[in-house]
């Protein structure tokens, strides 16, 4: 697939928008159970936002790259939408990623 580094960055672009736009409205999706099945997670994709936004001196805090993710500010998110782990998804979480 033959493309200039413009569109292919601004489909690249379009699709993180999809994703984030579709996290936000799965919020019966939690974070443990996107890391256990995928290996990252909300958290996982605003650090990987802000990350970008260091690489390239851009201003943006760990809070606004968890709003821009999470659709609201991320402790509101939390106490909307956030439930208790069960034990046996930390345990799932721990030998699939450990040290998260």
């Amino acid at each position: 697939m033959a493309m200039d580094e413009k569109t292919q960055t601004e489909l690249e672009a379009a699709a993180f928008r999809r994703l984030v736009a579709h996290l936000q409205g799965r919020t019966d999706v939690q974070n443990i159970d996107l890391m256990n099945l995928a290996g990252f997670c909300r958290n996982c994709l605003s650090n990987w936002l802000k990350d970008a936004a260091d690489e390239r001196g851009v201003a943006l805090s760990k809070d606004e790259s968890r709003e821009a993710v999470y659709g609201m500010p991320y402790e509101t998110w939390k106490s909307l939408h956030q439930s208790e782990a069960t034990p046996d998804k930390v345990e799932a979480m721990k030998k699939v990623h450990p040290g998260h």
